[in-house]
């Protein structure tokens, strides 16, 4: 039976291309990646959406982007689900937000026990989750970008520890997105085509695991 892959995130997941200021072709973004790694064994969902924080909210936002606040109706729009990538954290840097890797860890431990006591429908079992830690923020020109992450480049490269750790106390699966891609340096914050490729390919290995394919 086709397994069905959730991947949750904000533009990394969506696809931002720093580079022209617009989006990703479709082939390139990860879960597209990944879809085409996995073939017919799993069918894989991008819900990514722009600025979107693991649990706080942005006032500064035209949309809801509090990632524990629309993940309920989102998670019973598309079960039954066998996996839930959770990829977010990097706007949790922003301090008009959190501002801190310790602030993201707790939203991400609130996105799990949401998923874990999730009231799914038609008795449905819950799916299995993986945890990844985005690439690290890093060293920018881009002015806008630099002031609205102060201090995102040493509190973005604590996320990986700390969803390690997170993923082993509640039983998750964990994967380190700075093992496989980097940050572009036009922004900062977001993927390159060859990036954001690398780590649908990248996550092929644990994602075959966790699903038994």
């Amino acid at each position: 039976m086709t397994k069905t892959v959730l991947c949750y995130g904000d533009s990394l997941t969506w696809g931002y291309d720093a580079e022209t200021i617009g989006r990703h072709e479709y082939k390139n973004r990860w879960p597209s990646v990944l879809q085409a790694a996995l073939g017919s064994e799993a069918r894989v969902i991008a819900e990514g959406l722009n600025g979107r924080t693991t649990a706080f909210d942005d006032h500064l936002a035209d949309c809801d982007r509090n990632g524990a606040r629309v993940l309920p109706t989102i998670l019973q729009t598309h079960a039954p689900l066998d996996l839930v990538i959770l990829l977010l954290g990097t706007n949790d840097m922003k301090p008009v937000v959190a501002g801190s890797a310790f602030a993201a860890c707790q939203g991400i431990s609130r996105l799990v026990r949401l998923i874990r006591n999730h009231a799914w429908p038609f008795e449905f079992d819950g799916p299995e989750i993986l945890i990844v830690a985005p690439p690290a923020i890093c060293a920018t020109g881009n002015v806008p970008f630099a002031a609205s992450f102060p201090g995102g480049i040493e509190e973005s490269a604590k996320l990986a520890t700390l969803y390690r750790d997170l993923a082993d106390e509640l039983g998750c699966g964990f994967f380190d997105g700075n093992s496989v891609a980097k940050t572009t340096p036009i922004d900062g914050i977001h993927l390159d085509a060859e990036n954001t490729r690398a780590l649908g390919r990248g996550l092929e290995s644990i994602v075959r695991m966790m699903l038994g394919i």
